[in-house]
């Protein structure tokens, strides 16, 4: 699928074409990869001519294009093969590669993609998560690679939380990756990644060239609302991703015991896309499993304290940045709040290794009101002073004109 969208613009600016290369299509922003991908392209476009690449696998969403379009000189939306995508994967095992790399390759899309480089010759090519670089690598023409996150220690931590067989899979894409992340390092000229706590795990002796380009909120959107409370904890993400599927069960089987103890009336929130069927057996009197939502910004308003007690997963949270713009308290893993507090001394979330730590902090945060806007207010402040998309991207436009 492919659209043209002419720009005209009259800037006396010099403009870049930019080759944007997705392994998801960035809209609807239910996914970490996909926010961060759409806000980009939306400030880059305001300087350059952006020409977007974003693979598909079942159907495009219809609001994608539309969305989409304003930001980008072409959009070329690529339909993935679900059978070669299998086969690709195999292809993969037997040539080392990860498995991912696999199964987002297609023969058939990379020639796409030649003729669009041959055809537009951009002036530098930005790829996101090295799973698409196998289609721009060998290209001489300026590029930057988004590590994004540091796949490979999340793929060690998910071997953590497996057995069996599943263990063992996991344990070998953890070596493929690292491999991979190391070997294409001096394939690209800029490299970016979120947080420097992930920066610090790429295994590559010169990771420290990787420039930190943090994630942001859309202040205007997640606003306080002053709503009633309906809901005690929230919790949020796309429900069909492993560390969250975690997250949600650690919540309501291992915290929320406990403080129905305390507060019998407690009511929890799992917000978000795709439940699993694991997340899904957790819906019950106290809980409630919502699926696909139109506005977080309306479910934060009704929660009371977000809590995101995460054990696996690498990189920066964007709920924890979502719920704190809305002056919601917020209660995390120290996994989840370390690419937090490298930022700033003061503490704008509260940190919890064990159950009773939650149990202990979200009971605070209930009965003691002082407490209670005192965080609210400390992660309001942090967030807007580290976490904005203008400023943000700023960083990756220097950095690809440099």
């Amino acid at each position: 699928m492919y659209l043209c969208h002419p720009k005209n613009r009259h800037r006396n600016i010099i403009k870049m074409k930019i080759l944007v290369v997705l392994s998801r299509i960035p809209f609807p922003l239910e996914k970490g990869d996909k926010l961060r991908a759409y806000y980009q392209i939306k400030e880059l476009s305001k300087q350059h001519d952006i020409y977007l690449v974003a693979l598909y696998n079942r159907v495009v969403p219809a609001e994608a294009m539309r969305e989409l379009t304003p930001f980008c000189r072409e959009v070329h939306f690529l339909k993935q093969n679900p059978v070669r995508s299998v086969v690709n994967m195999a292809g993969a095992l037997l040539k080392g590669l990860p498995v991912q790399c696999g199964y987002f390759y297609s023969h058939k899309n990379h020639k796409q993609i030649d003729r669009i480089i041959q055809r537009v010759h951009p002036d530098h090519t930005y790829c996101q998560l090295f799973r698409m670089a196998e289609y721009v690598k060998d290209y001489s023409m300026p590029k930057t690679l988004d590590y994004q996150d540091v796949f490979s220690k999340g793929m060690a931590r998910r071997a953590e939380k497996s057995k069996g067989l599943v263990k063992w899979f996991f344990n070998m894409e953890h070596r493929r990756v690292a491999r991979y992340e190391t070997e294409i390092f001096d394939r690209f000229d800029h490299k970016t990644i979120i947080t420097a706590v992930d920066r610090d795990l790429i295994p590559h002796p010169h990771r420290e060239e990787i420039v930190v380009v943090p994630n942001g909120v859309e202040f205007d959107k997640f606003a306080y609302q002053g709503e009633k409370k309906e809901y005690d904890l929230i919790f949020s993400g796309n429900m069909g991703y492993a560390p969250n599927v975690d997250a949600a069960e650690y919540l309501v089987r291992e915290i929320l015991p406990p403080l129905l103890v305390k507060f019998p009336n407690l009511r929890v929130v799992l917000c978000g896309a795709t439940p699993a069927p694991r997340v899904q057996a957790l819906s019950g009197e106290h809980v409630i499993v919502t699926g696909w939502v139109d506005s977080m910004t309306e479910w934060y308003a009704k929660s009371r304290i977000f809590i995101a007690p995460m054990c696996m997963g690498t990189g920066l949270q964007n709920k924890l940045l979502e719920a704190m713009s809305m002056h919601l308290p917020c209660i995390t893993s120290p996994l989840a709040a370390r690419p937090l507090v490298e930022a700033e001394q003061h503490q704008s979330v509260i940190s919890c290794s064990e159950t009773k730590d939650y149990v202990v902090a979200v009971t605070q945060l209930l009965t003691e009101e002082n407490s209670y806007n005192q965080l609210a207010d400390s992660g309001y402040n942090y967030v807007r002073q580290f976490y904005d998309w203008k400023n943000a991207v700023r960083i990756l436009d220097n950095l690809m004109e440099a």
